[in-house]
């Protein structure tokens, strides 16, 4: 039998929470920051990289316990934490939710969400809650959760992967119609503000006079 999606802690994966049924659909958002740097003598702003966003997740969550005829925050509140007033939140030693704040972490704790090959590492952002179905005496037994889970990654596993091509090595460059110091800079070590390195180099008086054909020494960014 095939497993429903589940969030977990990745501290204690035995602590599983279960989707009642699979998202119907999931959409995943990548974006990156940058930064517009003016240079004289240019109609736009060059584009400097500043850095990458985390991956956001997005999904809603069904639950129904209609037919059980069981309060539906049994399951709901595992992931958003117990509601105040509700009948679970003043049982002692209940699991607390995984939005809820960890003692021992002093925030929420570090979440998987798992759908077959999909493994996500998250944190919980935000959850939007909302009930739409009630027992006669008022019990909620139909909920849908929109769920959103931002990606977290640990600082020494991303250190490990930065591309370490940077430029520490000095070399040559061969002047192009179009180009100007300070693009070269940008191209060459990723930040056009780097300019005057190529100009001491290379004895530059005037910046915005380069010559195509014309060879500069690119030198080493220390």
């Amino acid at each position: 039998m095939l497993v429903k999606a589940f969030l977990t802690r990745k501290d204690n994966p035995l602590l599983v929470v279960p989707f009642l049924f699979n998202p119907k659909e999931l959409s995943v958002e990548k974006s990156n920051q940058f930064a517009e740097v003016n240079i004289p003598g240019l109609a736009s702003p060059v584009f400097q990289f500043v850095r990458g966003n985390a991956r956001t997740v997005t999904l809603d969550l069904f639950f129904d316990t209609y037919e059980e005829g069981i309060d539906v925050r049994i399951f709901t509140d595992r992931i958003t934490g117990w509601d105040a007033g509700s009948m679970f939140s003043n049982l002692p030693g209940i699991t607390k939710g995984l939005m809820d704040i960890d003692s021992d972490l002093h925030a929420p704790p570090i979440c998987l969400f798992v759908w077959g090959a999909f493994i996500f590492q998250c944190i919980i952002e935000r959850v939007s809650k909302r009930f739409t179905m009630f027992l006669p005496e008022g019990i909620p037994v139909r909920a849908t959760l929109n769920v959103t889970l931002k990606e977290y990654r640990e600082v020494d596993v991303q250190v490990r992967e930065i591309d370490l091509h940077s430029s520490d090595i000095t070399k040559k460059y061969i002047v192009k119609s179009g180009d100007s110091i300070w693009l070269i800079a940008a191209k060459e070590y990723g930040n056009p503000a780097d300019w005057r390195l190529i100009a001491y180099a290379n004895e530059i008086e005037n910046p915005m006079v380069l010559s195509p054909g014309q060879e500069i020494i690119i030198p080493a960014k220390e």
